[in-house]
């Protein structure tokens, strides 16, 4: 047994780190271990990227909907939305009330008519909205597929893995723990890979999407707030310029 040891080539020593059992798995193995990090990359890339993102708009939120409240004019952009990204939801659901109020600034004759502008206005902000938090919650079901799909891909790759262990002790004869505890800790590798990608992606999954709903309440606040401003506003160009009854 000790001649046998002593013969035995230094590349077949197994090392238990991960470099080391990814580099000793087989094809199928080391391929699926290679997908769970590129779904482990992407998903950290879009929990990164969601949660930096709503960070900025949940600052920025509260100064915007406090902007609004200071009889600031309709028919532009105020300097404090002037100021912010495009991007930004509430700056698109601004722009958006702005333009359908500016393009019908001039219909207003009756009271009839001041009612269809404020419901026309309404509308513009919420299709503005629902396009906005359209685009935030984009990815998103990447991180859904993630979380669902990786512990099962890691339990193939598990399988598999100790299916070619089991076959190279049938072919070795030779069931020692020294044999079977290399291919079985590289098959048990790409279970902890799967459960590596899958348990950021649900965790935050649920958190971002509870972040985007709550960020979507404000931005209905601020509809509301919008469309208060804008009935005040009607109500005095009404009375300087005689608004009729119909």
């Amino acid at each position: 047994m000790s001649d046998t040891l002593a013969t035995t080539p230094a590349g077949a020593v197994h090392g238990l780190s991960p470099v080391d059992l990814f580099l000793q798995a087989d094809t199928v193995v080391k391929t699926i271990m290679v997908l769970l990090v590129l779904a482990a990359g992407w998903g950290w890339a879009v929990i990164l990227d969601k949660e930096i993102r709503l960070s900025i708009l949940q600052k920025r939120a509260g100064r915007l909907i406090k902007s609004i409240q200071k009889e600031l004019p309709l028919t532009a952009l105020a300097p404090a939305f002037a100021a912010a990204s495009p991007n930004d939801p509430l700056v698109q659901v601004y722009q958006a009330a702005a333009d359908e109020y500016t393009r019908s600034a001039d219909l207003i004759y009756t009271e009839a008519q001041r009612d269809a502008v404020q419901e026309r206005v309404h509308r513009a902000a919420n299709l503005a909205s629902a396009a906005a938090l359209g685009h935030l919650q984009s990815r998103l079901g990447s991180l859904a597929t993630i979380g669902a799909v990786s512990p099962f891909v890691g339990l193939f790759g598990t399988v598999w893995g100790i299916m070619t262990s089991f076959q190279g002790i049938a072919a070795s004869n030779n069931t020692s723990l020294a044999v079977v505890a290399p291919g079985i800790a590289e098959a048990l590798f790409a279970t902890a890979l799967g459960l590596f990608a899958a348990i950021p992606a649900v965790i935050f999954y649920n958190r971002i999407g509870t972040d985007i709903s709550n960020y979507g309440k404000k931005v209905s606040s601020f509809i509301g707030v919008f469309e208060i401003e804008l009935s005040r506003q009607l109500s005095k160009k009404g009375e300087r310029n005689g608004l009729r009854v119909a």
